[in-house]
């Protein structure tokens, strides 16, 4: 059974972004040569599931996977695994521009460590300087938006994972510091990945900002392009 055990972890957690390796590596920590415990396995299949289904706007199955992995996860009895799970969760709905408070991170947040309330504080767009090196490496660069399109669109572009993009730009334009190009490269980026949430709402932002600068043209474009990512859609 080892053998078996051995090879299926690596398979679980290969395709996964950034931002859920970054829950991951708190969850497989020290797990390194050894069969990972069965609720690891679970919970990192239920995360990846999760991400995807809640980019992708399957929202019945994005919530059956979430109370899978936290159920998996709370099993440990460690707070601050099950709060990189929520905050996993909360990632994916900023991403989406939607800026919810993290309620199921705000339950644990007193006994949430360093790293946790730092990325907290980030998808709040209240990180403090103090703060950046906490979170994950690819990240910190994009938790100040750089001055101009160019140097925006360069530092998204240098951002291999589609998600951690999507969440600078998030958070860059909830600050009033994202450049138009921003909006291009973040719809760009969700189109790529069949991300209809984010796509949805980046594409809708993107119209109202044409229809604000008289380009009807434009504005009808995008809105085609809305109808069609609308077809077929699973709520």
């Amino acid at each position: 059974m080892k053998p078996v055990r051995a090879r299926r972890l690596p398979t679980a957690i290969a395709p996964l972004s950034l931002a859920l390796c970054l829950v991951l590596a708190g969850l497989l920590a020290g797990c390194a040569g050894t069969p990972a415990p069965d609720w690891r396995i679970n919970a990192g299949s239920a995360l990846q599931r999760m991400q995807q289904a809640l980019l992708q706007g399957k929202d019945r199955v994005a919530t059956n996977e979430y109370r899978r992995a936290r159920d998996e996860v709370a099993a440990t009895g460690r707070p601050d695994l099950v709060a990189r799970v929520e905050l996993l969760r909360c990632a994916a709905w900023t991403a989406s521009l939607q800026f919810e408070p993290c309620e199921g991170f705000e339950r644990l947040r007193l006994d949430a460590a360093a790293p946790e309330q730092a990325y907290a504080a980030y998808l709040r767009g209240h990180l403090d300087a103090g703060q950046r090196h906490l979170l994950p490496p690819a990240q910190q660069p994009l938790a100040v938006a750089p001055q101009g399109d160019a140097a925006q669109r360069a530092a998204l572009q240098a951002t291999a994972d589609p998600l951690s993009r999507l969440l600078a730009a998030a958070l860059w334009l909830q600050a009033g510091q994202a450049a138009p190009e921003v909006i291009a490269l973040a719809v760009q980026t969700a189109s790529a990945q069949g991300w209809r949430r984010p796509l949805l709402a980046w594409l809708t932002l993107q119209q109202q900002r044409a229809r604000q600068a008289g380009d009807i043209a434009e504005a009808n474009r995008i809105g085609r392009r809305i109808e069609l990512v609308l077809q077929g859609r699973d709520g």
